[in-house]
């Protein structure tokens, strides 16, 4: 199919983006290349966030934060939010913000810890489905090779495909977790062109998204519409924003 005829085949339901996409994969087979981001993007990482304040709160005395859980971080990244959420008051919130922010920066960019995120939905049977194509699969996380292992796990967990470079499934890591995302996702495009054509990419962050749409205009790039870091970023024209993966019948 002509990259044309395959824009053309992107209907105004989302769903029917995704299967264009599957269709295109199917069409070049192993030249076909996909990129994935995992946290907010095929990760619900809610449940390490909830995790990490319930910990907090017992290991100050702080009973409201015990309680926390995944949907008190529904409002996003934000931790006061949060913290109100979970019933805590607002000069508790202040006196205990900055420490929370120590204790939760610690662990949440590690192995351990991202073992407890859980998969969007429908992302998992979407993982396979693109194998199916015969296509390459590429995870392009700004997640450290640190937590290669806690990802992997989780991944395995939650029946997402597995990484195997020799079949075509790469996971594409951070050396350090000081390396800035923005950059090493950049970077990673290079390294997408090497392998084949790039025929979709999928991401939460809008930044991230642009930055895919500028470098492969003939890509359809998919925009997961969950949650990202809150920067006031404005999708360019032709991304297509989904809730998740799954298709329905």
């Amino acid at each position: 199919m002509a990259d044309d005829d395959f824009k053309k085949r992107v209907r105004d339901d989302w769903r029917d983006s995704l299967r264009a996409i599957l269709e295109r994969a199917r069409s070049l087979s192993s030249q076909a290349v996909l990129a994935f981001d995992l946290d907010s993007t095929l990760f619900d990482n809610r449940p390490r966030q909830a995790r990490i304040l319930r910990e907090y709160g017992a290991a100050r005395g702080l009973g409201a934060l015990t309680a926390c859980a995944p949907h008190h971080w529904d409002t996003g990244w934000d931790m006061r939010a949060a913290m109100r959420a979970c019933g805590l008051g607002e000069a508790d919130i202040e006196a205990h913000f900055s420490e929370a922010r120590r204790f939760w920066q610690e662990r949440f960019f590690t192995s351990g810890y991202c073992a407890d995120d859980e998969a969007i939905e429908g992302a998992a049977e979407f993982t396979h489905a693109v194998v199916g194509t015969g296509a390459q699969l590429a995870y392009v996380t700004g997640r450290h090779e640190g937590m290669r292992e806690g990802t992997v796990a989780c991944m395995t967990r939650c029946g997402l495909v597995t990484p195997r470079e020799a079949q075509g499934i790469h996971l594409l890591m951070k050396p350090t977790l000081q390396e800035d995302d923005d950059a090493f996702k950049r970077e990673a495009h290079a390294r997408l062109g090497r392998m084949g054509t790039v025929v979709a990419a999928f991401d939460n962050e809008p930044t991230h998204a642009n930055d895919y749409r500028r470098k492969f205009p003939d890509a359809l790039v998919i925009h997961l519409a969950t949650d990202h870091s809150g920067r006031p970023v404005t999708l360019l024209d032709g991304i297509v924003s989904v809730p998740h993966f799954a298709l329905g019948a």
